[in-house]
């Protein structure tokens, strides 16, 4: 039986470094000597591409090179599922990580690569307040541990940026540039980013965005317009940059991948429609006139008006008289007959958009056509509100960051979050390029905003979106009034006062709420968080070398659980945290079946071949593609016997893959 190594990759997150070697191995093999890299033959096999001279175009900073190796550094942590802090637990396919998002990312490197279609993130901007993301590059997992007081009582660091450090915007690209660099690669090749962020570090952002998502995927600089502010600066800077980036905008152009939105104000519009459909039956005309009288008395500014010229009725829906001339003039002009007076109409100068006499026909037969009175008045074809609901998104949002506040007042009943993000505008962006089943990355979740807007996008379309938001349990500051009142509120919840905690209890409220507008709307979120491996480490101490023996014999640390250990295998096997796991019980043995059998794990101690005989006919009876099959080393009791048995009995089953931890 094959035994994973407690220092093995297996034990750790995606080698970056090695699979680019491989890759780099893959694409020319000839420079590679002896397994190293021969750097005379590459720059010999890209010839031109290389640019050696002393002075290019090139940004750099402070700290660059460490921040590429950080991003590159494997992870020896593990996340450990919360099931308290969860909703629906077994159903949903939503996720909330507690922890460091780069080593976060690091873990979601084998299961979640390129399968994430959209990343928002709003990271912290860089206005010389505190930031509680600094890196240790030598041991990430244990210097956050002890960040957020989880390890000891000395104090929590937490370093402040100033604006009179010599490495102010340094600190702050180091603390992106490995961040983002994970997230490219979780990314789908028809996926993007939306990076919010503000005039201090907007030039710096669109720099390592160009560096590394290359400037040919740069969409947009969005603009979000959130109100007026009563600033004594020469200028009130009132808008907030949403800087957007592809992951392959040349597939989204050869696969003709648009991204549209909804326009605003339909659904007051088709609620209107249908009071009026019932108040007049099929009087079309009494239908018109009421709804251009609905328009008309509408508040300026609001955006249904936008759509006033959608006030005609039919039998299909609203739509209104569109212009039927051929494009540019010179189109034909044949004649055709008004469907009452029976005579000519008259032809727009510029002729019929159509040279088929037939299909002008056929548009008039199918009630298409839009004529007026009489003869007198140039026909229109119809144009339906229902045919032209989407829209090319524009690149500025006008939405007043107080209202985003207040909703989340009331949602929480206080304010515990400085300037939240509007979900409205976020639900814009999830709409506009996100569809059925995809999954919408936060790795700065804040107040949970980009996890409410998922929510409310899933409620309006039904598209069963899924979220991962991953937010750092940073501990709230009394000295900060928002925060002071959040503690008390968490203290008033029983909750832990700590942001994270805070977003938990946003993400239960909003999915309470949203219970009630659809059964099939999935409000739940499996909650997990950021710790050391469950795997123990060969540390041995040769003043205590007895001990220290009986330690290495177990493989499991004390403290973790079955449940602990399964979902660390999950992350090592690149399967996603949300597949459906099953429990049997086998000659009183504890078994996790896997997305139907595609992996199975006992981590139980005593295991007989009847145990063994148990899971074998398990496999058979759920007959998946493929099987995996994962026992703890000590489990069969250092009985050799009875492991090289369970092999065997399990070859005769068509499992090929047995191994051990």
């Amino acid at each position: 039986m094959e035994q994973l190594s407690n220092q093995s990759a297996e034990s750790k997150s995606l080698d970056i470094k090695g699979a680019n070697i491989e890759q780099l191995k893959q694409l020319f093999p000839d420079v590679f000597s002896e397994g190293k890299i021969d750097f005379d033959a590459l720059k010999a096999v890209l010839g031109e591409a290389i640019d050696d001279s002393g002075e290019r175009y090139n940004f750099t900073w402070n700290g660059k090179n460490r921040a590429r190796q950080i991003a590159q550094t494997l992870s020896t942590g593990t996340l450990r599922p919360s099931k308290k802090e969860s909703v629906n637990w077994d159903d949903t396919e939503n996720l909330f990580i507690e922890g460091d998002n780069l080593e976060v990312l690091k873990l979601l490197q084998k299961s979640y690569h390129q399968k994430v279609k959209l990343i928002y993130i709003d990271p912290p901007y860089n206005v010389g307040k505190d930031f509680v993301y600094p890196d240790d590059f030598s041991d990430n997992v244990t210097n956050y541990l002890r960040i957020t007081g989880q390890v000891d009582s000395e104090g929590r660091k937490i370093s402040t940026n100033s604006e009179s450090s010599g490495r102010f915007h340094s600190n702050w690209l180091n603390m992106m540039y490995p961040r983002l660099k994970l997230a490219k690669s979780l990314l789908k090749k028809d996926g993007a980013i939306f990076v919010s962020c503000d005039e201090n570090e907007h030039i710096r952002l669109k720099a390592i965005m160009d560096e590394l998502f290359g400037e040919e995927n740069f969409v947009a600089d969005m603009i979000w317009a959130a109100g007026k502010k009563n600033d004594s600066k020469l200028v009130s800077v009132s808008h907030e940059y949403i800087v957007c980036y592809a992951r392959d905008i040349s597939f989204l152009k050869e696969k003709k991948i648009v991204w549209r939105q909804k326009k605003k104000g339909l659904d007051e519009i088709y609620k209107q429609e249908s009071i009026i459909r019932k108040k007049h039956n099929n009087d079309y005309a009494s239908m018109t006139k009421d709804m251009k009288e609905w328009f008309k008395n509408l508040a300026d500014g609001h955006s249904s008006k936008a759509h006033a010229h959608y006030s005609h009725f039919d039998s299909r829906g609203l739509y209104f008289p569109d212009n039927i001339s051929w494009p540019g003039g010179g189109g034909p002009k044949y004649e055709v007959l008004h469907p009452k007076t029976k005579k000519p109409v008259k032809v727009p100068s510029r002729g019929w958009m159509t040279s088929s006499i037939e299909k002008m026909n056929s548009w008039i037969e199918d009630d298409r056509v839009h004529f007026g009175e009489d003869e007198s008045k140039v026909p229109c074809i119809k144009s339906y509100l229902k045919d032209r609901e989407l829209q090319t998104p524009y690149s500025v949002f006008y939405q007043d960051g107080r209202a985003a506040s207040k909703r989340l007042r009331a949602l929480m009943g206080g304010d515990y979050f400085d300037f939240p993000k509007d979900e409205l505008v976020i639900q814009e962006i999830i709409e506009m390029m996100t569809d059925e089943g995809d999954i919408i990355l936060d790795f700065f979740a804040g107040s949970g905003t980009t996890g409410h807007s998922v929510l409310n996008q899933n409620v309006k379309d039904l598209k069963g979106r899924r979220f991962i938001l991953v937010q750092l349990p940073e501990p709230l500051s009394i000295e900060n009034k928002a925060q002071k009142d959040a503690a008390q509120f968490c203290n008033e919840q029983g909750i832990s006062p700590a942001i994270s905690k805070l977003t938990i209890e946003r993400l239960k409220r909003v999915g309470v709420n949203l219970r009630t507008e659809s059964s099939e709307l999935d409000i739940g979120f499996k909650t997990f968080r950021l710790d050391e491996t469950n795997i123990r480490r060969w540390d041995a101490d040769f003043d205590e070398l007895e001990p220290a023996l009986q330690l290495a014999a177990k493989s499991i640390k004390e403290d973790r659980t079955p449940e602990d250990v399964l979902y660390e295998i999950l992350l090592k096997y690149g399967i996603e945290l949300t597949t459906l796991v099953e429990e049997e019980t086998i000659e009183g043995k504890q078994v996790f079946v896997v997305g139907a059998g595609a992996l199975i794990v006992c981590l139980e101690d005593d295991l007989t071949e009847a145990v063994v005989e148990g899971i074998a006919a398990l496999i058979d009876n759920l007959e998946p593609e493929s099987t995996q099959v994962i026992f703890k080393d000590e489990g069969f009791g250092n009985d050799d016997n009875v492991k090289t048995n369970a092999v065997q009995i399990l070859k005769q089953h068509g499992v090929e893959d047995v191994k051990s931890i």
